[in-house]
């Protein structure tokens, strides 16, 4: 397939290279204006045409949307006119199901509409999708393309969208986040940050293969209070947040009614 690429980001491009190395074709990229600088590297990489949105689908089979989230609807209302008829378009964003292009659906009914949400962390163009999962709504063929770039599929309702992306950002972006905490406290307790790596890599294999529940260990897990009394003693204001909230997610785990640890975390 020729596909158009609007959106060269770190999404958009580590998709449309795992679909050429599946045998397809970028043709056109788009970005914010032809000649900004990601626009020039992203039609460079593919060796296509650097174009404006508004004529990014001329002569592509498949055109790729990966703006941000909130530049989609505008983004699918500038393309609209420009597609071949019979194209198939795609966005890529976790939040939003077909609805979010409605500019198309409403103008174009002679092209197919479709989302493919990669469930991966993409922190550069070169990151792989092979493993990956992919949510994906629309014709049959979304799936296949998926597919075609080394990734397992399923489907998610639109209007369960909003909550699958927020389960997504909690299992990348917050877990993350919490290992930034790590890396704040180990530093306080002068401990070496990498120490704490098998911990972290083994308790998340743990919760997948076990179960959250059955992998759950340590003093909420007990139900040892004072321990936990003693951590939020222990840590300085601007981090007890983080860790109360946590504490009481794992306290919720061990579907125990503890008055003594609620009242406590509270």
């Amino acid at each position: 397939m020729d596909i158009a690429l609007v959106g060269p980001g770190r999404a958009g491009t580590a998709l449309a290279a795992a679909l050429v190395d599946a045998g397809h074709r970028v043709i056109s990229v788009a970005g914010r204006t032809p000649d900004a600088e990601s626009t020039q590297v992203g039609a460079a990489r593919f060796d296509a045409r650097a174009v404006p949105v508004q004529f990014a689908g001329r002569g592509a089979e498949l055109v790729l949307i990966v703006t941000p989230d909130d530049a989609i609807e505008g983004t699918a209302r500038a393309i609209a006119q420009s597609l071949e008829p019979g194209a198939l378009v795609l966005h890529l964003a976790g939040a939003h199901g077909l609805d979010v292009l409605a500019p198309i659906a409403r103008t174009r009914t002679d092209v197919r509409l479709g989302a493919l949400h990669p469930l991966q962390t993409l922190p550069t163009p070169e990151s792989s999708l092979v493993g990956a999962w992919a949510a994906v709504a629309g014709p049959p063929e979304v799936a296949e393309l998926a597919r075609a770039a080394g990734m397992q599929t399923f489907t998610v309702a639109d209007a369960d969208r909003a909550m699958y992306h927020a389960a997504a950002v909690v299992a990348s972006n917050h877990v993350v986040a919490l290992i930034g905490q790590v890396a704040r406290l180990a530093a306080a307790a002068h401990a070496p940050f990498e120490a704490f790596e098998s911990l972290a890599r083994t308790s998340l294999t743990n919760a997948f293969e076990l179960g959250p529940e059955a992998a759950l260990t340590g003093p909420v897990a007990r139900g040892d209070v004072e321990t936990v009394q003693r951590h939020v003693n222990a840590l300085a204001p601007d981090e007890q947040g983080a860790y109360r909230a946590l504490a009481e997610q794992a306290h919720r785990l061990t579907g125990r009614d503890d008055s003594g640890m609620d009242d406590m975390l509270a």
